[in-house]
């Protein structure tokens, strides 16, 4: 059964089981200044139910989606750091959805969490909606945090967890693209004030950063389980885009994969587990054109589900922040 609330002077918000808060609204010919008016209504909503997606905010290009973007930030968007997948930066802090085949489910997990300071917020808007498919789901990361084995939550919480990557020219983002910069020494600087072990290979970058798998909320102290574990693990490739992999760069040459905190692998077994996790606490409305998508990065992960047809889907980060000391369990020094 469908419930609604009204937040103050923002509009109506409707509440039903699978679906994300979905807020109705009446911008008038001015979306830009609805959003600066009831920024406080929709991060008071964000913050009860962890997202919401804003309908009839009707967005309608790139720039007037940055200017929406960032009114309902803090401070403004943020540009992206160490993507695992070059995006299409857009102007003022927009970008492209990361690029992912589009019959591929792309599962849970929470942006940029192998950040000491991720983004608070993602922001997501729909300007093209696919002929099918193609949501972007959300899922409650306290939830799948109570719905993980103890023990598995005990040992990733003790030892955090480790994102090992291998930049090529070939697979991913470039470690030119990743960083922002083609200079090596700058490279070097930022790893290590991030504490990020490095070792140069050639042409090519090795990385190795320990982050916290579970940290607690900033705002209400519940524990969230943070991470991209699942995400970013050889096991959530296509079977054949592993193989291929595997044999083109061996089982220690992948452009990324995730370990437990002491540099275990985790095998195939555990990340079905998390991603059964994710799927039982997942829900997801259908992109509408126009459609804004507000989500705590913190206690709420998101994925994208396959579609067929043409689909834009645009991204905004904002809001950094630092989390439970930020860098997690400490790593070796960098090496050369």
């Amino acid at each position: 059964m469908s419930s609604t609330m009204q937040p103050p002077a923002a509009g109506n918000l409707d509440l039903r089981p699978g679906h994300p808060p979905v807020l109705w609204v009446n911008p008038g010919p001015d979306p830009v200044g609805w959003a600066a008016y009831h920024r406080n209504d929709v991060r008071q909503i964000v913050a009860r139910h962890g997202s919401v997606l804003i309908r009839g905010l009707g967005v309608r290009d790139h720039a007037q989606t940055a200017a929406v973007m960032g009114r309902l930030a803090a401070v403004g968007l943020l540009a992206e750091r160490e993507a695992f997948a070059a995006r299409t930066a857009l102007g003022n802090g927009l970008y492209s959805a990361t690029p992912w085949p589009s019959t591929q489910q792309m599962c849970l997990h929470n942006e940029l969490s192998y950040l000491p300071d991720p983004p608070a917020f993602m922001f997501f808007a729909c300007l093209t909606p696919p002929a099918a498919g193609g949501a972007t789901p959300v899922g409650d990361a306290s939830a799948v945090l109570q719905a993980l084995p103890p023990a598995l939550v005990a040992r990733l919480d003790h030892e955090g967890w480790m994102l090992v990557r291998n930049y090529n020219d070939e697979i991913g983002a470039s470690w030119a693209e990743a960083f922002g910069t083609n200079d090596r020494g700058a490279v070097e600087h930022y790893c290590r004030s991030q504490g990020i072990e490095f070792t140069w290979n050639g042409d090519g970058l090795s990385t190795r950063q320990r982050r916290r798998a579970v940290v607690r909320h900033p705002v209400d102290g519940r524990p969230c389980w943070f991470n991209q574990v699942a995400f970013l693990n050889e096991w959530t490739l296509d079977p054949d885009v592993r193989e291929y992999l595997v044999e083109s760069y061996g089982p220690d040459g992948l452009p990324f994969t995730t370990r437990f905190g002491n540099g275990e692998p985790i095998g195939e077994d555990v990340v079905n587990l998390i991603n059964n996790a994710y799927a039982a606490h997942t829900v997801r409305e259908p992109w509408q054109a126009g459609d804004v998508l507000v989500v705590d990065n913190i206690r709420t992960a998101h994925g994208r589900d396959p579609y067929e047809g043409d689909r834009e889907v645009v991204v905004g980060m904002a809001d950094a922040i630092r989390l439970d000391g930020g860098a997690g369990p400490a790593v070796p020094g960098p090496r050369r």
